[in-house]
Formats: structure tokens, C-alpha cells, sequence
């Protein structure tokens, strides 16, 4: 079988692992369930076609080869028999569409066409046919993701079935390793720049990956397996338009700018009754903000919120479905009020445990873990549960270790649980100049600095990341210009308002100075030379002399 060959052949160890582990969680679903009580959600992307691959293998290895002729779409006499759903719809690239039937053909795949949405869909599959498992090319980073395992019931208030998630540990790096090593055939959309592909309507080419510039309209872009940063495969996607920074006489972005597709947004939380009750005054939001600005990154909120588990978890959930990544300070630490860490995990649905037990509980390479506990449960009479619950308990180690150099020995009770992070999303950052490493949850970062001096090193920090896996991407900075002027409101709004319709790829606001009452009015953007034609056209709509430049 050519896939099974092309792995084995492979001089990438990380991929044989993966490949390894995502053949034995197929194997393992049809060992459970019959060829019809299994179905396949295909949908023409990538992750999709590195899972039909698998499944091919996975079917092929589990026969002990008895059907070889599968591995080649000419010759198969032997129809693959795990039945595949496609949901059809509208909105979907023409591309993404010819691919699917393109590959359903070739490889002679029983497809049902659905077009209704995915739920009442499956409904309606799950009652005309015996389904009790439906494969997913889920992965760990997707939003769909959060609280999934390799094999996780489906959601309340859903048609019961299992899922099962083969490549729900494999990072945007395996998927395109194991395309190319594969040599196996992708949608056309991914040569073109395109990193994540969902609806026509939300998603353009990364901006990560172009080649060129907006002034000649010659882009090009470089194809999604050149994109640097993994994490960065949404940045294709299109944001809703609420969650970009407008003001009262602020134009903002229009979405059809080409301008709009290359932005790549962040909110900032901080956390904190303090600066609500206005007992302090908050000065790392507004630094956390400039930095970001500096690196070409538009802040669409910043937001306060009580030091509340609730709370915390509202507004992260809230913002980090609508922004590239959410950064959130304060509330970091062992006291009563320190919940954030607590929040960020009641965002994406996750429990508060140490990596390592998670991970023993989860993965097929830890099977002789899960084994060794299932037996003390038995001899022991404990419950699985029970024995879970107490595990859960533990600290990250890793962390652990950094709270110790730290306080010492004091690193017990309620401090000792300053070491328990989000399960199975958590990433430590590193840095010889941080006491203790930032913690990452997938599209959050939460930093501990609780001054305006730490929260500059640990951006400094960040920004060496970026060399390597950092979160974040140094884009094109934005350039601006300040005039000040003793006009009014009402003089000054109407001129303001034509300036805006005519240049709406700037951001143009403006603001009363609270020591002379000048009003200042703000151009920010991309290009010099568009805030350069705004700024003469705001001047020739006044008499000479109306406006001055301030830094």
C-alpha cells in the first residue's frame, strides 16, 4: 500500500510516531464497530485528506493486506467499504467541491451528499443508517477541538454517536509533512496561499505567505506548506467586523479592503476588582498595547474584569474565538483572588491538571499507564473516578519546579496548586530571563508580570520567540500622524467625515487634549504615503494654518 510504504520509507521520526499512533486509534475503532456502523466526514481540506490516507491504510493494515488493489484507484476491484458524508453547501469554495468529487471518484469512496446543516444532517444520516462512530479529522488547535479526546461521545442535545479523532495531536507541521512525504493530492486552494480554508465568506489567502504589494495589486502568494508558524494557519481567516477598534469618528476597515485581510488583531484582559473599584491605576494594559501596535498587530479590546472564575472565562471565551490571540494579566499568583489561570481553563471547557496525568490518560503511547491504574482500581476496590480525581490534584512538575527556586519549600497547599494548568493545552515559554515561563493556552497567553519593568522583559521575551515558535508574527508596523487644532467638534466632524469615506483603509479618530482642549486628530495605517494624501486632504478643506503636526 503506497502511503504505508512512503511512512515507512520516511527518514521523519516525528511523523512515523504520529502515522504510528493515528493507525492504531483506526485499528482500534474498527476492531469495536463494524464497516457499516463507521462513517467518514470528508470535507475536501487538508486535514481532511491527510485523514481519508490514514483510513485507507489503517483499512488496508487491519485486512493484513487482503485487498492490496486499494492502494491503486486504476486497478481497485474491492470498493472501500467505510461509507463517507460530505456536506454540501453554497458558501463553499467551487474548488473545495471538485476536489471532494474528484477524490470520491478516483479512489471509488461511497459518499452520501448532505445539504443540510452538519447537525440536522447527521440527525437524518443516524436514523436511516446504523452509524455509531463518525471519523473526524480533528485537531487540537481547532475550535471544535476543545475537550475532545481520541475517541469522545458527542455533545449533549446531538445525535449520540462516538467521535473518533486520529490526528487530534498532529500539529499544521505533520499534516503538511505527511502530505508531501505521501505525495498525495491536496485542493488546488493550498498552492495558492490559502492555510485554512472555511467558507467563501470567511476566508482569504494568508497574508503571511504574500508576495508583492497592495499598491501594484500584483500579489502572489507562496504555498500553506512555505507558512513558518503553524499557529498561524487562521490568520486567513476573516474577522467579524464588531471586533475591530472603531471610535466615534473612527471609519475603521471596511471588510472588501484589501487591507482588512492581512490584519491580524488581539484583545488584551486584565484582570483585577482593583482597577474596577479605581483603587489603582492600570498602566500595563496601555504598554501591552503599544508593543503590539509596534509590531504591526491592531488591538480590536481592551477589557477589565472582576476577579471572578466566571467572569474571566466569559470574556476569554468571548474574544479568543474573534482575535488571532488574547493576551490577559493580573490574577496570576496563590491568593483567594487569583483566578485566572482557573478562567482561561473554564473557557475552552478543560480541567484544572497536571500535564502528565492528562496525558497518561489519554494517548495509545501511555496504554500500559491507563492499564497499570484500571488494575490498582480493581485490587484496591477504588473507584476510576476517585483515583482521577486525586491524580488531578497534582501539580504540573515542570512548573512546579520554577514556583520552588521561587519561594522554596513553601511551594505546598493552596500554593502547590499554582502549578495545576489547563489539561492538554497548556505550553510553557521559556526564557533564561523569565523566573517563571509564560503560559500559553492555544490562542491565550497569560503573563505574570504586575509592573510596567516586568511586563517590558517579558515582551522582550516574546519577541525572541519569535525567531523560533512563538505565537506571535512581527507584520507590517503601522505608521501614524497626530495634527492638533483649536477648531470645535462641530467644524471640524463634517470635513472629518468626507476624509474618512475617502481613505477608508486608515484608522482616523480624534480626542480632546486634557491640558490646552486642542483637539487632536489621529491618522493611523499601513502606508506612509496614504496617511501623508490624508492628511493634505484634511488641509486643504481649511483655511492655511488650521492644523499643526504634533509628535
Amino acid at each position: 500500500m503506497e502511503i504505508d510504504k512512503a511512512i515507512r520509507e520516511s527518514d521523519d521520526r516525528r511523523l512515523k510516531t504520529k502515522y504510528k499512533n493515528a493507525i492504531h486509534v483506526i485499528q482500534r475503532a474498527l476492531a469495536l464497530y463494524s464497516f457499516e456502523e463507521v462513517a467518514f466526514s470528508f470535507n475536501g481540506g487538508k486535514d481532511s485528506t491527510v485523514l481519508l490516507h490514514l483510513l485507507r491504510a489503517g483499512y488496508y493494515l487491519y485486512t493484513s493486506g487482503k485487498y492490496h488493489s486499494i492502494g491503486d484507484p486504476d486497478d481497485c476491484e474491492i470498493t472501500f467499504p467505510i461509507r463517507i458524508i460530505y456536506f454540501e453547501s453554497p458558501s463553499a469554495f467551487p474548488e473545495i467541491n471538485s476536489f471532494t468529487y474528484d477524490t470520491a471518484t478516483a479512489f471509488k469512496l461511497q459518499m452520501d451528499i448532505i445539504r443540510l446543516d452538519f447537525k440536522s444532517g447527521l440527525e437524518a444520516l443516524l436514523k436511516a443508517k446504523p452509524i455509531r462512530a463518525i471519523f473526524l479529522g480533528v485537531r487540537i488547535g481547532d475550535p471544535t477541538a476543545v475537550g475532545q479526546e481520541q475517541f469522545s461521545p458527542s455533545s449533549p442535545g446531538w445525535p449520540p454517536f462516538m467521535r473518533v479523532n486520529p490526528i487530534l495531536d498532529w500539529s499544521y507541521r505533520d499534516i503538511w509533512a505527511f502530505l508531501l512525504t505521501c505525495k498525495v493530492r491536496y485542493c488546488s486552494l493550498y498552492d495558492q496561499g490559502y492555510t485554512s480554508i472555511g467558507s467563501i465568506h470567511d476566508t482569504v489567502p494568508n497574508a503571511l505567505l504574500s508576495i508583492g504589494n497592495y499598491n501594484n495589486s500584483e500579489i502572489k502568494f507562496k504555498p500553506a506548506y512555505l507558512l513558518p508558524d503553524g499557529r498561524l494557519e487562521r490568520a486567513g481567516r476573516i474577522k467579524k467586523l464588531s471586533s475591530l477598534p472603531l471610535s466615534a469618528i473612527s471609519n475603521g476597515l471596511k471588510s472588501e479592503d484589501p487591507h482588512r485581510k492581512c490584519m491580524l488583531t488581539a484583545t488584551v484582559i486584565a484582570v483585577g476588582d482593583e482597577i474596577l473599584f479605581g483603587t489603582i491605576e492600570d498602566q500595563l494594559g496601555s504598554t501591552l498595547c503599544r508593543k503590539l501596535h509596534s509590531i504591526g498587530w491592531a488591538v480590536s479590546q481592551f477589557a477589565v474584569t472582576q476577579n471572578d472564575v466566571d467572569s474571566v472565562a466569559e470574556e476569554v471565551e468571548r474574544q479568543m474565538s474573534r482575535n488571532d490571540m488574547v493576551f490577559i494579566y493580573g490574577g496570576v499568583g496563590p491568593l483567594h483572588s487569583d483566578v485566572t489561570v482557573a478562567g482561561v481553563a473554564k473557557a475552552f471547557g478543560v480541567r484544572m491538571l497536571a500535564e502528565w496525568c492528562l496525558t497518561m490518560f489519554c494517548f495509545p503511547a501511555k496504554e500500559h499507564w491507563r492499564t497499570l491504574i484500571l488494575t490498582v482500581c480493581t485490587f484496591t476496590n477504588t473507584n476510576f473516578i476517585t483515583l482521577f480525581d486525586y491524580l488531578s490534584k497534582a501539580p504540573d512538575e515542570e512548573f512546579e519546579e520554577y514556583l520552588r527556586h521561587l519561594i522554596g519549600e513553601k511551594c505546598t497547599g493552596d500554593r502547590n496548586e499554582m502549578a495545576q494548568l489547563p489539561a492538554g493545552i497548556t505550553e510553557l515559554l521559556h526564557h533564561e530571563q523569565l523566573r517563571v515561563p509564560l503560559i500559553k493556552c492555544q490562542n491565550v497567553i497569560i503573563l505574570t508580570a504586575t509592573n510596567v519593568d516586568e511586563m517590558d522583559k517579558e515582551w522582550d521575551c516574546l519577541i525572541e520567540f519569535m525567531r523560533s515558535s512563538s505565537p506571535l508574527v512581527a507584520v507590517e508596523p503601522f505608521v501614524s500622524k497626530r495634527l492638533a487644532t483649536t477648531l470645535s467638534d462641530v467644524e471640524a466632524a463634517h470635513p472629518l467625515s468626507e476624509i474618512c469615506i475617502e481613505f477608508p483603509d486608515l484608522y482616523i479618530g480624534g480626542y480632546r487634549e486634557s491640558r490646552k482642549g486642542l483637539l487632536v486628530v489621529t491618522f493611523e495605517g499601513k502606508e506612509q504615503e496614504r496617511i501623508n494624501g490624508a492628511v493634505e486632504a484634511l488641509r486643504k478643506k481649511f483655511q492655511p494654518g488650521s492644523f499643526s503636526e504634533i509628535n
